[in-house]
């Protein structure tokens, strides 16, 4: 094929040329523009996670103060000056562990336990998640608690330690697991010698207090069953 019959081909076929070039680009286009879609989506909902975590983080902190907070008063309870002292303090630790559950419920809706494979829909039924549960088994002992002791008095503490402990877990199964593995791993790669410093300097520590506190238990404690 000479030039001018290219040319006159060309000039006889340029608008279907053109479309398949429209069309071409219009295909890159719809490409391009669903891979932006699925980028901005996905950047969307690492950004909801994020936020999530973070406000579930804030949440179990305030948790995790307000049981740390209980557990002390039980352990100190007697030592109150007066019944309307205790009582006082009682219904504050209440309230607060109340409102932590309210504002739990925002972030951890209820849970389906049944299967989801399940065909029986009368037999599901929605439920507060373990991690809320485990503050209202809380707020029960904090009410049952007496300023001068009574039945299972003297563990209290450790029932309210233990629900301190479940929620911890909870809340580090719910928080994002590649987050968790980032943060590990962050951890993990100090320099040896700065890893290895910072457990003998946690040994020397354990030294001193056993010479300061002869015959104190520095072991994990055991979770109690109630």
């Amino acid at each position: 094929m000479g030039v001018e019959n290219l040319s006159a081909w060309l000039e006889s076929h340029v608008a279907a040329i053109l479309a398949v070039i429209a069309a071409a680009t219009a295909i890159v286009a719809a490409w391009v523009g669903r891979k932006e879609s699925q980028r901005q989506q996905a950047l969307q909902q690492q950004t909801l996670r994020n936020n999530l975590d973070a406000q579930s983080l804030n949440w179990g902190n305030a948790c995790l103060d307000t049981l740390n907070r209980a557990a002390v008063f039980a352990r100190t309870r007697q030592h109150q000056a007066n019944d309307a002292g205790f009582l006082q303090q009682r219904v504050n630790m209440m309230l607060a562990l109340s409102s932590l559950i309210d504002r739990g419920r925002i972030l951890f809706p209820d849970v389906d336990p049944v299967s989801k494979d399940s065909s029986s829909t009368a037999a599901r039924q929605s439920v507060r998640p373990p991690i809320l549960d485990v503050l209202k088994l809380a707020r029960h002992e904090v009410e049952a608690l007496t300023r001068q002791g009574g039945p299972t008095a003297a563990n209290s503490a450790e029932y309210i330690d233990d629900c301190r402990e479940f929620l911890i877990a909870e809340l580090q199964a719910h928080i994002d697991a590649r987050r968790q593995a980032a943060r590990s791993d962050r951890y993990d790669a100090r320099p040896l010698a700065q890893s290895t410093a910072a457990f003998e300097q946690v040994r020397v520590l354990q030294t001193l207090l056993k010479s300061r506190r002869p015959g104190i238990d520095i072991s994990d404690r055991k979770e109690t069953v109630q």
